[in-house]
């Protein structure tokens, strides 16, 4: 892609802002994902693309589950940030917003989703 034009239609590519929670040792950690997609709907499957450095990756590694809020469009940027741009590692991301605990046992963040995967 060489032309503006062309950069300017990947701008124009939509897609949903996500939290992906684990749980490991009994601690949680989310962070934000931009890639979610259903893979099959029998069985239920989704795929979740998520960097391998990132604490919530250890934890999924480490318990094999973890949880998908599906985020609404009017997210405001501060959450998305607290997600987005902070590691797990040096804040505990979870103790400043509303959390549930999955059936699987994972964090399930509640602000601002419209709908849950786990």
């Amino acid at each position: 892609m060489n032309s503006s034009l062309d950069q300017m239609a990947l701008w124009n590519i939509t897609y949903g802002l996500y939290v992906v929670t684990s749980i490991s040792d009994g601690k949680g950690n989310g962070q934000i994902v931009n890639t979610v997609f259903q893979v099959s709907a029998t069985p239920p499957t989704i795929a979740v693309s998520i960097n391998k450095n990132n604490l919530t990756h250890e934890y999924i590694e480490k318990s094999n589950r973890m949880a998908v809020s599906v985020l609404e469009e009017e997210t405001p940027m501060p959450f998305i940030g607290l997600f987005g741009f902070k590691s797990g590692r040096e804040v505990d991301k979870l103790l400043q917003v509303s959390c549930r605990t999955g059936s699987t046992g994972c964090p399930v963040v509640i602000d601002h989703a419209l709908s849950v995967l786990e």
